[in-house]
């Protein structure tokens, strides 16, 4: 059984900063691609940074250079950190995983999502 833990939402002004974690567990799993997406009320979920096992990064456009993913292998945790925040950025934020099983078994898994808004 494989579970990811969010957090670090929360209410920010714009131009302030956040932290966001997700804690990845599952015996014997191998997490090897892990991310970030989003979800604004009334749009499509769209990819925010994935990070392979490797530390190979990816950012959309809209955020490059204002947030930075990193990763703890050792933890199984995925970050991000959210600077310059703008009120485009509200969204609930998902955490994504890619897990392989013992078996080899490979599956796509979400988290519950965290809040971020932006907001004066």
């Amino acid at each position: 059984q494989v579970q990811l833990v969010e957090s670090g939402g929360g209410l920010v002004q714009p131009g302030g900063s956040l932290r966001l974690s997700c804690a990845a567990s599952g015996r014997g799993f191998r997490f090897n691609g892990m991310g970030w997406y989003r979800q604004a009320p009334g749009k499509q979920r769209d990819m925010v940074a994935t990070i392979t096992s490797g530390a190979r990064t990816n950012y959309a456009d809209s955020v490059k250079g204002r947030f930075t993913i990193s990763r703890d292998n050792a933890k199984n945790t995925v970050y991000l950190q959210m600077n310059s925040l703008k009120p485009e950025d509200t969204a609930v934020y998902y955490c994504h995983v890619i897990g392989v099983s013992p078996w080899g078994i490979r599956n796509d898994y979400w988290g519950q999502g965290t809040q971020v808004t932006v907001s004066s």
